[in-house]
Order: C-alpha cells, then sequence, then structure tokens
C-alpha cells in the first residue's frame, strides 16, 4: 500500500491562490494515478482533479477547469495541486487519494476506482 500525507491548506481570501501537496511513502509512486477530491460540510465529497502515472494525462471537474492545475513530481512522491481563482465555494477539506493500474495514460474521475486516501487538509476561503 502506499500512504499519503496532505499539507498546505489554509485560510484565505477569494480571489488568492493556494497550492496543496501529497507527499507519498510508496517506493513505486510511478505505478499509481493520483487524485484529489472535496468534501464541504453538509455535502457529499465531490471529484475535483486527477492525473495519470506519468503525467501525461489529466482530468478536472467542470467546476474547477481552467483555474486548478494538478501536477506530480515522481521524483519527490509528490502529487500537487494548484488552486488559483480561489472563491468561496471552494471551502472544504481536500483529499488525495491513488489508485493502481497497469495502463499509464488513464485520470479517473470516479471516487470508486481510488483505493488509498490520506487525511485531508482543510481550505477555507472567505469573502
Amino acid at each position: 500500500q502506499v500512504q499519503l500525507v496532505e499539507s498546505g491548506g489554509g485560510l484565505v481570501q477569494a480571489g488568492d491562490s493556494l497550492r496543496l501537496s501529497c507527499a507519498a511513502s510508496g517506493r513505486t509512486f510511478t505505478n499509481y494515478y493520483l487524485g484529489w477530491f472535496r468534501q464541504a460540510p453538509g455535502r457529499e465529497r465531490e471529484f475535483v482533479a486527477s492525473i495519470s502515472t506519468t503525467g501525461g494525462t489529466s482530468s478536472y471537474a467542470n467546476s474547477v477547469k481552467g483555474r486548478f492545475t494538478i501536477s506530480r513530481d515522481n521524483a519527490k512522491n509528490t502529487v500537487y495541486l494548484q488552486m488559483g481563482s480561489l472563491e468561496p465555494e471552494a471551502t472544504a477539506v481536500y483529499y488525495c487519494a491513488a489508485g493502481r493500474v497497469f495502463a499509464t495514460i488513464v485520470a479517473p474521475t470516479a471516487e470508486r476506482v481510488y483505493s488509498y486516501w490520506g487525511q485531508g487538509t482543510q481550505v477555507t476561503v472567505s469573502s
């Protein structure tokens, strides 16, 4: 298994930018596709972004497309979520997740295909 630890959350104002990081402990980091999900109080957890094992393919929720960017540094066993133009609606606990498949080009959006999850990091956007 792979262990995931998120960091970088905090309190920001609307319009600000923030970068979240997720560090993985596994020595086979390149075998996993990675995703970011978020859950706001009283709402269901939702997909935000994902990236394939090599970083060649990425997926984004329509609500963040064009404003958020997911990337990974396989040498550092870390995946990032760069969030720009933040709005109060982005307030949530953000989770990183990992899944493993043989193919290297997939960036899944479905929560059910992710097997490993971090503990989450809080992002609060004030108006």
